[in-house]
């Protein structure tokens, strides 16, 4: 027989055993992307209306795509992660897993969209400066 005070059998933990997890989790990615966001404007911004070649310039530098590649999948697990725990709130049974495979899956395959179109256009800007 375990001899475990209430507090600490729910120390650090809530009703789901998850814990703060979740919070930690979402107060991380929150702060990341209060830094990331507004530079990825600022880059994204001045990329904005130019032509083809200007933006394939643009982001086949390192910082931009690097920045760009960050921003999408930080933000997208910061979207899965906030979709799992509003769908835990108000969802209950089979309806909660799928729902919460679905929200995983959408944020994955945004990801793997967004980092095969930046690779595409890195590849696209070295081919360009090599003919150039």
């Amino acid at each position: 027989m375990r001899y475990l005070t209430a507090r600490k059998r729910a120390e650090g933990k809530g009703a789901a055993h998850t814990g703060t997890e979740h919070h930690w989790f979402m107060t991380v990615t929150s702060v990341a992307l209060a830094f990331l966001i507004p530079v990825f404007v600022i880059v994204f911004g001045r990329a904005l209306g130019q032509p083809a070649e200007g933006v394939i310039a643009t982001f086949s530098h390192p910082f931009p795509a690097i920045l760009t590649a960050l921003t999408v999948f930080v933000g997208m697990r910061h979207f899965a992660k906030g979709a799992q725990m509003m769908i835990e709130d108000y969802a209950q049974g089979p309806t909660r897993k799928a729902l919460i495979i679905l929200a995983s899956s959408i944020s994955y395959i945004v990801i793997a969209v967004a980092l095969y179109a930046l690779a595409k256009l890195t590849m696209v800007g070295f081919l360009f400066e090599a003919m150039h």
